[in-house]
């Protein structure tokens, strides 16, 4: 069960480009115009109704697929570096994930990139703090994610607001289903991307008690290092939770001495203790 607030379906990550309007940004991206500016809150205190201006970032749904992804659109000027920096992320993992980039020095405007985020409708009394705690997302990783958005405020967001809300990620796996916040059950579906030697990732459930929930089990992604190759799992539980909350473990281990690397915690909600 998702999160109350995590939007479903695809989003777009824009920035706007001098001649740009709602509707041909709407037009191009499989929107409207009222849902864009009810993403992005362009209504008054924040702006005149409607109007956006070069520069800014807009998240933009998309009616063109079911899927859950968020896409991020290169703008002129922008790098993998940047792009990276932006979502709190590796360089090489936004290249790894992004099979049609052959070259990561060689992207272009208009090229939409999958990115390791989410995005969440802001409900009335919402904090960004709150948000850190309930995803176990930093604050300033929050805060990186929606610089240059209309509407956006460390210390304000309006209810109805489409926050950018980047994943936790190491170097070498991203996990993108269960987002965190989500309340997760035996059985649950794990996906993801990973560098991994021989494409052997390692998965794990642990509740906020610190018990194994569900012990360690292995899935081959569908390549091994250097590519980032794509895994999905299940995640069977061994044994009851104890806690109503806890976190999912995705990692690797160390050749040489089988100690965890690359891990990355995902902090989801038990349906009962």
């Amino acid at each position: 069960m998702i999160c109350l607030g995590i939007a479903t379906g695809t989003y777009f990550i824009y920035h706007v480009q001098p001649g740009d309007t709602l509707y041909a940004i709407a037009d191009r991206f499989g929107s409207t115009p009222q849902a864009i500016a009810d993403a992005n809150y362009l209504y008054p205190p924040v702006t005149t109704p409607d109007m956006i201006f070069p520069g800014q970032l807009l998240v933009v749904p998309s009616n063109s697929t079911n899927a859950n992804s968020t896409f991020y659109v290169v703008a002129p000027g922008d790098s993998l570096t940047r792009i990276a920096l932006r979502f709190s992320t590796a360089i090489e993992l936004i290249a790894g994930i992004n099979t049609d980039i052959q070259d990561p020095g060689l992207i272009y405007p208009g090229q939409p990139l999958v990115v390791p985020a989410f995005i969440y409708t802001v409900e009335p009394g919402d904090t960004i703090y709150q948000l850190q705690q309930r995803f176990g997302i930093p604050r300033a990783n929050i805060i990186r994610a929606n610089q240059n958005r209309p509407g956006f405020s460390p210390t304000t967001i309006w209810p109805g607001y489409a926050l950018i809300i980047p994943l936790e990620t190491s170097e070498n796996i991203a996990v993108m289903d269960p987002l965190p916040g989500t309340v997760i059950q035996s059985g649950q579906r794990v996906t993801g991307y990973a560098r991994a030697f021989e494409a052997n990732v390692l998965h794990q459930v642990r509740d906020s008690n610190g018990v194994i929930v569900s012990e360690e089990r292995a899935v081959m992604a569908d390549q091994g290092a250097p590519a980032y190759g794509r895994f999905e799992s299940t995640l069977p539980f061994d044994r009851q939770p104890t806690a109503s909350t806890g976190e999912i473990w995705v990692y690797t281990r160390s050749p040489r001495n089988n100690e965890i690397q690359d891990l990355v915690q995902v902090k989801v909600n038990f349906n009962s203790v």
